[in-house]
């Protein structure tokens, strides 16, 4: 960790998973650019709003869903890929085990068996770089990778194929929606949440990701003794992080550095944007807990 001012620039690693707007910005910014098969569960979503419940789409949320226009090769990823690798949200509890057959695995005599495996969720993955590199470097975990904005989706399929990673598995939806309703209580091995937009004007903490409700909520998620690691580069962010996560009961501070920070794990690679970051003297902040164990 790198001392630096509390004025850091906004991180560019994660800056579409994290600001909000009401339903009706949403409706706005889902160009013609999406894919019908990207759209679609938002247009579901909406139909099912019942009168006089909240429903994710029109509570304050940490994204906004940004126009991006795909390029070929996200465009062809998401068409020939997503049939596999992109799962639907169902509001259901997910089936992990069918979720991560593939076809390489479904055919052996001795098939893997998925439930021993590790289960990491990442929420906000950007354009998926480290997520990929993170899950090939972990071929026995499975991760289940949240992300809003369609050409980051693209581009992390694409790396996908180009990497032939069979350990990963993508969903485009409310992170928030997707662990209320299909992740089960002490379900997950592990949750990365990696440098969050940190919404640095103080109107707008609010629509932090990280919120005790939030914490609350995905603590509830992760099995006894199961870890959860965030990272941010923003220092003041970072401060708060520590202090919403250190105040939920199920959860155990690890990292040994100065106010309770941890040392980067060697698993997290080091991002183009944070060497740029460290190169101009700012910090970055990984902060590692674990669900305690009954």
């Amino acid at each position: 960790m790198t001392a630096m001012s509390k004025k850091n620039p906004p991180s560019n690693d994660q800056s579409y998973e994290q600001s909000n707007h009401q339903s009706n910005d949403q409706s706005k910014t889902q160009s013609t650019s999406e894919t019908p098969r990207l759209r679609a569960s938002f247009e579901e979503a909406q139909k099912d709003l019942g009168s006089g419940t909240q429903h994710y789409l029109h509570r304050i949320k940490s994204f906004v869903l940004r126009t991006g226009r795909l390029t070929p090769g996200q465009a062809k990823a998401i068409e020939t890929l997503g049939p596999q690798f992109l799962l639907p949200y169902t509001g259901q509890t997910i089936d992990w085990e069918k979720s991560f057959q593939n076809s390489e695995t479904s055919g052996l005599s001795t098939p893997i068996n998925q439930k021993s495996r590790p289960k990491i969720l990442e929420i906000g993955f950007g354009m998926g770089e480290t997520t990929a590199k993170i899950a090939a470097t972990r071929p026995e975990d499975d991760f289940l990778a949240i992300e809003v904005h369609e050409p980051g989706v693209g581009a992390l399929l694409k790396l996908i194929g180009e990497q032939g990673l069979t350990n990963l598995r993508l969903m485009r939806h409310d992170a928030v929606e997707v662990v209320e309703s299909m992740i089960p209580d002490d379900y997950l091995d592990g949750v990365h949440v990696y440098f969050p937009d940190p919404w640095h004007k103080k109107r707008h903490n609010k629509r932090r990701l990280i919120q005790p409700e939030f914490v609350a909520l995905l603590s509830s998620r992760i099995k006894p003794g199961g870890y959860w690691h965030l990272a941010t580069d923003w220092e003041e962010y970072a401060i708060q992080m520590m202090e919403v996560l250190s105040a939920e009961s199920s959860l155990i501070i690890t990292g040994a550095l100065a106010g309770g920070y941890a040392e980067r794990p060697s698993y997290r690679p080091v991002t183009k944007f944070e060497n740029r970051g460290i190169r101009l003297g700012h910090g970055v902040w990984d902060l590692v807990f674990k669900k305690q164990i009954n």
